[in-house]
């Protein structure tokens, strides 16, 4: 394990990891109608500014998850937070909308290397326990409280500096990282004996989580059964049977499915995807709110989201003592009650509202999110074999990136479904528009109804004083 003095420097750069990551997912959001202007964005291809990103970290989560686990945690660390850091300098620099778009894959694919690595330096730079699930709960909530900084951040950087500033931030915390790992983070043990490659499986994976990922961004736009889209989902489809069939047969697989045995585990997933279904939808309508029906500028866009970002901070602080009262199903249940709530209160927005009406719905969801993100990581990584936590982790960030794809898709298909056929969001008059991200308030609601169900269907052995939890208990 690391050595006390530079264990707090090791919490350090791996929460700073997780942060800059969720920062990233939302810090454009506030930026895109700039960036769009700017550089010609039609509204249909401003979409890959974000679609870009979220299609190469569900592409490439499981394969980064197993390189993680085969060549070490820290190396992998390393490569992805270079892999990040230059996506983030090109981005910046961008003049064009395809240097912009292939930055974004670029982020996003340093991204998917990134996550696993980071919570596996968890599993072996801190001792098992109350220390490593302190770590464990440091680094989660600091995903929750990225993901609204990230709205707060860009209205700023986009108001005073620019669009580009959105991705130069990045860059000095990415080399401030990439010179303290060597230091800080020890190297995760690998298998002594010859590693294996699967390369049959790693191909037909990855290929099949591109299709599947391109077809649930791309419907919305392009129509659910269109000849331009429906191919890539039968296409991704066949390849993820046959990746079953290869790992079953292969001699080093890339996922063992002895894994999806743990209760714990697929639970988890569950509520990654039901999760980023519900929550991480948020950020797209409410700015969308803020923007297009009040008419926010940026950083009044950005800063509505202030009151979000201290609540999730407040919420990382009640994980503990949930926990002690009401375990891991409970405290799952409890954040997706929160957000359902928070959800319904943001139902009540008018077309001539202003700030003020935002603040109660989101000061709710963002304790509900705090405990939800910060404790399906918990579970998911209960009873998990030390050597297998990077794909573990992959397994649930990738039942997040898909949640979010297919939550999205599914509420703009049931906004289209009550629009007329000449009718989009970017042509509604304030009051029709507002009516419609009422509609997906109101679905994000109904998802966290589901969630709650499944936390304690699926988490049912985890909902208890277990031994494993005790641990987790004793955090601060």
């Amino acid at each position: 394990m690391n050595s006390g003095r530079f264990k707090g420097l090791a919490l350090l750069v791996l929460a700073i990891s997780q942060l800059i990551m969720a920062l990233d997912y939302t810090i454009i959001f506030v930026a895109m109608p700039s960036l769009g202007e700017e550089l010609g964005f039609s509204a249909n291809h401003l979409q890959w500014v974000v679609s870009a990103y979220s299609l190469a970290f569900g592409g490439f989560l499981l394969i980064g998850g197993r390189l993680s686990d085969l060549m070490g945690r820290r190396r992998m660390f390393m490569i992805a937070m270079s892999l990040f850091g230059l996506g983030s300098l090109l981005g910046g620099l961008a003049d064009s909308q395809l240097m912009l778009i292939i930055s974004r894959g670029l982020q996003g694919l340093g991204g998917a290397l990134l996550s696993p690595a980071t919570l596996s330096l968890i599993m072996s730079n801190f001792e098992e326990g109350a220390e490593r699930n302190r770590a464990m709960g440091i680094w989660a909530a600091m995903g929750g409280v990225g993901m609204s900084l990230g709205l707060l951040l860009g209205g700023v950087l986009t108001s005073f500096i620019g669009w580009e500033a959105t991705f130069f931030v990045n860059v000095p915390i990415a080399l401030l990282t990439l010179l303290l790992a060597p230091v800080v983070l020890k190297e995760s043990a690998t298998s002594s004996g010859r590693k294996h490659y699967d390369i049959a499986g790693t191909v037909s994976v990855t290929a099949g989580m591109l299709l599947a990922v391109y077809y649930l961004i791309q419907s919305p736009v392009s129509g659910w059964l269109s000849a331009s889209t429906l191919p890539f989902v039968l296409i991704g489809a066949a390849l993820l049977v046959a990746f079953v069939v290869i790992e079953k047969r292969s001699k080093g697989p890339l996922i063992n499915f002895r894994m999806f045995r743990n209760r714990n585990l697929i639970g988890a997933a569950l509520v990654a995807f039901l999760f980023s279904a519900s929550f991480g939808t948020l950020y797209y309508f409410l700015t969308l709110y803020t923007q297009n029906v009040l008419n926010f500028s940026a950083i009044q866009s950005g800063f509505t989201f202030l009151p979000l970002t201290l609540s999730a901070f407040l919420g990382a602080k009640l994980i503990t003592p949930m926990l002690a009262k009401v375990g891991v199903a409970g405290t799952i249940a409890s954040g997706m009650a929160l957000g359902g709530i928070g959800f319904l209160l943001l139902t009540q927005l008018s077309a001539s509202g202003n700030a003020w009406g935002i603040i109660p719905g989101t000061i709710i969801i963002g304790l509900g999110q705090a405990l939800v993100f910060t404790t399906m990581f918990i579970a998911g990584s209960t009873g998990v074999d030390p050597s297998e936590q990077g794909v573990s982790s992959a397994v649930i960030n990738t039942g997040q990136q898909i949640g979010g794809a297919i939550g999205l898709a599914v509420i703009m298909a049931i906004i289209s479904a009550t629009l007329g056929s000449d009718t989009t969001m970017e042509t509604m008059s304030p009051s029709a528009l507002n009516s419609s991200i009422h509609t997906a308030f109101i679905v994000s609601a109904a998802v966290t109804l589901i969630g709650i169900v499944v936390a304690f269907v699926a988490l049912k052995r985890a909902g208890g004083a277990s031994p494993e939890e005790g641990k987790v208990i004793a955090t601060h």
